[in-house]
């Protein structure tokens, strides 16, 4: 582990009032333009847009979104999400093709896929994961797919049917420390399942790359952060998103402090020194960030073009 010393982190301010660093730009652009007006014209729902991201139109003028299927209403109610909760609609089960038809359309050279929870089927979901990865591959065999799952409830063989399907990439978010994760997360949602999930994927035949994310401002301490990399990094996982909290309405969780642009460079370093892949830290990071695509899209490359020969 890392001593504290080797990676001196910057004085945390108490002050909750909202930075100058984490204000930005509208988005515009062409490629911003003409993504939105395919996502308008075929009815995707995107996180990009329900979460009003902030790095919008650098993803979508730069080849990347992230959309959400099985519908707007989760059946968990994580303390930090604006996502509607309640019982959610059936299955559209149309929906893994007129997704991958719209993104070929909008030729993405990554796609992030996500959803909400759905612990109301069976199987949780995932059949209709895997139905739209192997959508996704058939009508776009360039673009790589990422998909970011909730946790199944830890079931094996609906994990199974989501890797089977063959992602490039499989996310899963543990998205704190594990001292706030029953405050912050559903009391189904616990750090040792999401840290079983993310084992569970990384040793499967398929050797598919792992990613999380975490968020800061919580009220989570250095050392807790430092426990957490650790955590991650025994369990393999390969990237690691870190990002300031930010809540989206009087009724959630309250900002406990705004993380400075330098002390997101000193969790970089804490991170990088367990060994991940590629760490992508700062104010505006969120779970599918382009910088972490990027990375991921030319180790993906490098490594075809090595098995070529």
């Amino acid at each position: 582990m890392a001593t504290p010393d080797r990676f001196p982190l910057p004085q945390v301010s108490d002050s909750t009032r909202k930075p100058e660093w984490l204000k930005v730009r509208l988005p515009h652009g062409e490629g911003y333009e003409r993504v939105k007006a395919i996502v308008k014209r075929v009815g995707l729902t995107t996180v990009c847009e329900e979460a009003r991201c902030p790095n919008i139109a650098e993803c979508w003028g730069g080849g990347t979104a992230t959309v959400m299927l099985m519908g707007e209403v989760c059946t968990r109610a994580c303390r930090f999400c604006h996502v509607k909760v309640g019982a959610p609609p059936p299955l559209d089960p149309m929906e893994p093709i007129h997704l991958a038809q719209a993104v070929k359309e909008m030729n993405l050279e990554y796609i992030v896929v996500t959803s909400v929870n759905r612990d109301d089927r069976p199987d949780g979901g995932a059949s209709h994961f895997a139905s739209a990865i192997r959508e996704l591959r058939k009508e776009s065999p360039r673009t790589l797919v990422e998909v970011l799952i909730p946790d199944f409830k830890g079931k094996e063989e609906d994990l199974a049917t989501v890797a089977e399907a063959k992602p490039h990439v499989v996310a899963h978010n543990v998205e704190t420390v594990e001292r706030l994760t029953p405050t912050v997360r559903d009391r189904r949602a616990t750090y040792r399942q999401s840290l079983r999930v993310l084992e569970y994927l990384k040793n499967r035949p398929e050797k598919v790359y792992t990613k999380t994310s975490v968020m800061v401002g919580l009220g989570e301490t250095d050392a807790e952060l430092e426990r957490t990399f650790k955590d991650l990094r025994d369990v393999g996982v390969d990237v690691l998103t870190l990002g300031q909290y930010l809540q989206p309405s009087q009724y959630h969780l309250r900002v406990e402090r705004f993380v400075t642009p330098a002390q997101f460079e000193a969790y970089k370093a804490l991170a990088e020194s367990f060994g991940f892949l590629y760490v992508a830290s700062g104010p505006l990071v969120r779970s599918s960030y382009r910088a972490a695509e990027f990375f991921m899209k030319g180790l993906m490359e490098r490594e075809r073009v090595e098995r070529l020969g």
